[in-house]
Formats: structure tokens, sequence, C-alpha cells
């Protein structure tokens, strides 16, 4: 089961990343492989709660991460919250888990990027 909402994790957020605005400019090959990479590590690191599974409790959020050129997440926002306790306070434990992320495309400086988060059973 674990293995199958990692999966959807990994496709949810491979298809859904919704980035900010980058100081400067880097090829597309360059963040997309960056994307990747970060997707990757999320699917890799992204928990789901023994309470949360016991109870059969599912949410989304939304959080915005501020990284920089080294890959250290410098700062996050939960945008929207899921709702539920035992997830949302699962939000900052995955944020360390993440931290650092992969260094970013050479000639970024720092980037911010909205990340979708789905906690679900199947």
């Amino acid at each position: 089961m674990f293995k199958k909402v990692n999966t959807i994790i990994a496709a949810a957020l491979a298809c859904s990343f919704a980035f900010g605005i980058a100081t400067t400019s880097v090829s597309a090959d360059d963040m997309s492989g960056w994307k990747k990479a970060v997707a990757k590590k999320v699917a890799k690191k992204q928990k789901y709660p023994r309470s949360a599974i016991s109870k059969e409790i599912e949410g989304r959020a939304k959080i915005r991460l501020t990284i920089a050129a080294d890959g250290a997440i410098t700062s996050h926002e939960i945008l929207e919250p899921t709702g539920e306790k035992v997830l949302d306070r699962e939000i900052p434990k995955l944020v360390n888990r993440l931290n650092p992320l992969p260094a970013l495309p050479a000639g970024q400086t720092e980037f911010s990027l909205v990340l979708p988060l789905n906690w679900r059973l199947d």
C-alpha cells in the first residue's frame, strides 16, 4: 500500500509543480531535471502517519518553499492546510526531511515553488 501511495505522490508531483519566478533564466532541460529530482526526493521522504492510516484520514495540502542555490530550504509556508491535524503536523516534519533539496541549476540564486502534497489511501 505504501509503495502505491508513494507512486501516486510522485506522479502527482511530477505533473503538478507550480513554480514561482526564478531570479535568473535557466534552460528548460536543467529545470526539468531538477524538478524530477525534487519529485523523487519528496516521494521518498513523504510519510503517511500511522494514526492517519488507521483512521483512514486523507488530505491534500499546498506549501510554498524558498530554496537557496545550494538546495537549502530557507523558508516554507503552508498555503492550503489539509484540515486534518495529524496530516498538517506532518508538513513541517516533511520539510525538515527534505532539507536540503538538490542544488539549483547553475545560474539560479534563489527559487520559490508551490509544492502540492497528497495523502491518499487506495
